[in-house]
């Protein structure tokens, strides 16, 4: 889980006409959710919905905490842990890099029941279901390139995850160098995971193009981009627009 608060200038860079805006923290989890109403009350009801379990869990296996590597998967553990542990298997991480998008994967479909658009940010890891498209920006630190490109996301016909990860900011473990590493995914839990084993491959600009080929064989990765500096590198299913032309 995430280790503490910080001030996430980035939130102000997901488009979000059309809904309204709120904030839900509980514990470590600090969630900003747009949806067609505020639902505060129902969030912070889905939000310890899912962590109550997945604390008690933590309890009883502490290994699972700072566990690096994959493990197996658990027919007894909580629905959240199950997403977790399969995340992390195709990604070959450790569960907990999953963490921050299974909440956010499984509030926003719940959150479903309740509005029909609904996007949940939880430390850079995003749910999306809208009936319209927006722009979701890439925040890369100090590279040049950070705040100025976005990636479109078009969700009519289901959710969409898109993840970042970063080893040059943030709260996150990261055994890499990338400003930012982004994946899209239908599941925020493997584009979470796939983020960070996507970055964990990238120490300097060499590294980009040997990591997105790594990373595009992780099951379920839909798209990729990559930030070193003044340097990127894309694949796959990933509609990239300058943020001055989003609309």
């Amino acid at each position: 889980m995430t280790r503490s608060y910080e001030h996430r200038t980035y939130r102000s860079l997901v488009s979000n006409k059309k809904l309204a805006s709120f904030r839900v923290a509980v514990k470590e989890t600090d969630l900003l959710v747009r949806a067609d109403r505020p639902l505060e009350t129902e969030t912070r009801d889905l939000v310890l919905r899912h962590r109550i379990p997945l604390e008690r869990y933590l309890e009883q296996h502490p290994e699972f905490l700072h566990r690096m590597t994959p493990l197996s998967q658990d027919e007894l553990a909580p629905p959240i842990v199950k997403s977790m542990i399969a995340a992390s298997q195709k990604a070959g991480v450790g569960p907990m890099a999953a963490v921050a998008g299974a909440i956010a994967e499984y509030v926003g479909r719940d959150l479903l029941a309740h509005t029909k658009d609904v996007i949940v940010e939880n430390g850079g890891d995003i749910f999306i279901r809208t009936d319209f498209p927006l722009v979701v920006a890439i925040f890369a630190g100090k590279s040049p390139l950070g705040n100025k490109l976005g990636v479109r996301v078009d969700s009519p016909g289901g959710p969409v995850a898109v993840c970042t990860s970063s080893g040059t900011l943030g709260h996150s473990l990261s055994l890499g160098k990338t400003d930012a590493a982004v994946v899209i995914s239908g599941s925020v839990a493997l584009a979470d995971a796939a983020a960070t084993a996507i970055g964990n491959e990238v120490s300097d600009k060499h590294d980009i193009e040997p990591a997105i080929s790594f990373g595009k064989k992780i099951e379920g990765v839909l798209g990729i981009v990559v930030i070193l500096g003044n340097d990127m590198g894309l694949w796959g299913n990933v509609d990239l627009v300058h943020i001055s032309d989003a609309s």
